[in-house]
């Protein structure tokens, strides 16, 4: 599966990263983190030539894709993974 915005494609392996991110609470690299956070400096800093080219892709696809509370700012991503994580020691808990 692809997401395209504007002629921009995210990177099939980037979109699965994304969607781990969003469905399962799983940590991204700083390139994402970065992204997920609203962080363009760190954003810029961290892409390589391929997803420098496509950050507005990325910006589309979490506005238009999903929920607004896994990303935006650095305390909304610290609290996604921390639901997550605490999601997975509860199941742990009780297998």
């Amino acid at each position: 599966m692809t997401y395209e915005f504007r002629g921009m494609v995210i990177p099939g392996h980037m979109l699965d990263s994304l969607r781990g991110y969003i469905e399962h609470g799983c940590p991204v690299g700083h390139f994402l983190t970065a992204v997920l956070e609203n962080d363009l400096a760190e954003a810029c800093a961290r892409a390589d030539d391929d997803n420098m080219r496509v950050i507005p892709a990325y910006v589309a696809y979490l506005y238009n894709e999903a929920p607004g509370a896994c990303w935006g700012s650095p305390e909304n991503v610290s609290a996604w993974l921390e639901r997550f994580k605490a999601l997975r020691t509860a199941m742990e808990g009780n297998a």
